[in-house]
């Protein structure tokens, strides 16, 4: 009997590998012996079988990279994205637009059995107020399409990287079904409180110190750290978590539960 968690054996793609929670889980995934593929922009120094540079907002360079990958591929790890700071439609394209791409370029190289996890956000917690415009920019067949919805009504909203993040969530339940039904993968994703990582840099400056610091304080006092977040990504492509498909795991050390059932103190954020 294998031990728990062993990726023995598998090969695995991890985007947005170079920093943060995507290097976390390339750390994490070698350690337990999965052969390890991954993408960034920037240069990747974690123990990786093979590095690959890809703007994972740019089809062309996901196609490319995938196809030097080749199957089979056990586990799919999207990591990848950009804040608020950058440009909307880059945020799109990268957050959402680029890991769909990814997604279903990667699903006819993975065989019964392999999974999926994405990483969406606390920022996208609000998506029920916009889940039939999200089911819109859903339905648009691949990226080109996705990214003229996105010229044509992402001035809409407020926030760029809230809306994608919204997307990543409904999309990681709407596909799931189909995925896990017809061949046998697994799609979850999990949505992370604020996270001491490279782009916390953006985010300070996009929400402001306040709001952060807030609700660090409100969920256990602290910002999370990257590995918090790898080892939730890891169980759910894990075999361990064979049953768990279309999920979205919060992992923001109970802030969300809280704000539910009103036990959070908002007079130190006026």
């Amino acid at each position: 009997m294998s031990r728990p968690f062993s990726y023995e054996g598998k090969r695995v793609i991890v985007t947005g590998a170079a920093s943060g929670m995507g290097a976390a889980t390339v750390a994490m995934l070698s350690e337990l012996g999965a052969e390890v593929h991954a993408l960034d922009v920037r240069p990747i120094d974690g123990p990786v079988a093979r590095a690959y540079e890809c703007d994972c907002g740019d089809p062309d360079a996901i196609d490319l990279t995938v196809g030097l990958i080749g199957g089979p591929v056990h586990g799919l790890f999207n990591v990848a994205g950009v804040p608020q700071t950058q440009a909307p439609l880059k945020v799109l394209g990268v957050n959402f637009l680029g890991l769909r791409h990814v997604t279903e370029t990667v699903l006819p190289l993975m065989p019964d059995g392999a999974a999926i996890a994405h990483v969406a956000s606390l920022a996208g917690s609000g998506w029920q107020a916009h889940l039939a415009e999200i089911d819109q920019l859903l339905a648009t067949p691949d990226f080109t399409a996705g990214l003229a919805w996105g010229e044509a009504h992402l001035a809409e909203y407020d926030d760029p990287y809230f809306f994608s993040k919204e997307c990543v969530i409904v999309y990681t339940m709407r596909r799931s079904r189909e995925t896990l039904l017809g061949s046998g993968v697994r799609m979850n994703c999990i949505s992370p409180g604020p996270v001491d990582s490279p782009m916390m840099v953006d985010f300070r400056q996009a929400l402001g110190d306040k709001t952060i610091d807030w609700t660090a304080e409100q969920a256990c006092g602290r910002l999370g750290r990257p590995d918090e977040m790898a080892g939730p990504l890891v169980f759910l492509n894990s075999d361990e978590a064979s049953y768990v498909s279309g999920h979205n795991l919060v992992v923001d050390a109970g802030f969300t539960p809280s704000l539910n059932l009103g036990t959070v103190d908002f007079s130190t954020l006026a």
